[in-house]
């Protein structure tokens, strides 16, 4: 083994004096064949390494993954991977979902199964990650956790899926878990858009019964929502001006929406 080793290195260091010997009589003038004067120069030897080029390149691809896409890659395992792939490949069979979920998803981990949700929940396959979610909720570990309630709920909300949104928002009150502002003011605006004003009620009240004190944003939401329900409006406008008495209100002109 060492005679293998110091027959290579020899190698190596015939080869650069070769390199060397080669670049310094191409490159080094002869003082007997020039008339330009001779100027002594230094030479920086360069260390000679067999996987790169002169200028420093290397010759192949060492084969370690590069780039954004492979640090994210790397925060979700392999199961986890697999596990998203299928759950998108069988969520139009119903029947093979089930059978998915039973023979693959329950066999994850925590924080696997954790990263799947999160995963989903970015991808907008909010209907997956809620079926994750409930899976989650029946295994030993499970605890409540409001933050997980509020990332699903907001991806439920954005995707307009508001049926989904009143169920969680229930199985998340029965477990005595209150939202933060953004959770309400995300699950107000998507009743308002989904033309439901009676259920946007509904969460407000829920807001003003809340331990933490309600701001301003998920009340200007609910006002700028309600302009054509002058009845609810006013509820929530003497709610508002009573909780933040320094901040104004704007009122447009009831002719812009035909009230009389």
């Amino acid at each position: 083994m060492a005679s293998r080793f110091f027959t290579r290195k020899w190698k190596i260091r015939d080869l650069a004096s070769v390199f060397m010997g080669e670049f310094m009589r191409t490159s080094i003038p002869n003082p007997m064949k020039t008339s330009l004067p001779f100027r002594p120069f230094v030479v920086a030897v360069l260390e000679f390494d067999s996987s790169k080029t002169v200028s420093g390149l290397r010759q192949y691809h060492d084969g370690r993954p590069r780039g954004p896409l492979w640090r994210g890659k790397k925060l979700i395992g392999k199961e986890a991977l697999f596990v998203i792939s299928g759950l998108k490949r069988f969520k139009d069979d119903e029947d093979k979902l089930h059978k998915f979920i039973k023979t693959h998803v329950l066999r994850l981990l925590k924080m696997d199964l954790i990263a799947v949700l999160t995963e989903l929940e970015r991808q907008e396959h909010v209907s997956l990650a809620l079926m994750v979610f409930k899976v989650m909720q029946k295994q030993n570990w499970y605890e409540p956790d409001a933050f997980l309630y509020k990332d699903l709920i907001i991806a439920l909300a954005r995707s307009k899926k508001m049926d989904e949104v009143l169920e969680l928002w229930e199985s998340m009150r029965k477990e005595n878990l209150f939202p933060d502002s953004q959770t309400y003011t995300e699950v107000i605006r998507g009743f308002l858009s989904y033309g439901s004003p009676a259920d946007a009620m509904n969460i407000f009240e829920d807001m003003k019964n809340s331990p933490d004190p309600p701001e301003e944003l998920p009340f200007r939401i609910l006002l700028k929502g309600l302009l054509p329900h002058p009845l609810l409006r006013n509820k929530v406008k003497q709610d508002f001006e009573e909780l933040f008495p320094d901040s104004s209100i704007y009122d447009p002109p009831q002719e812009i929406f035909g009230i009389r």
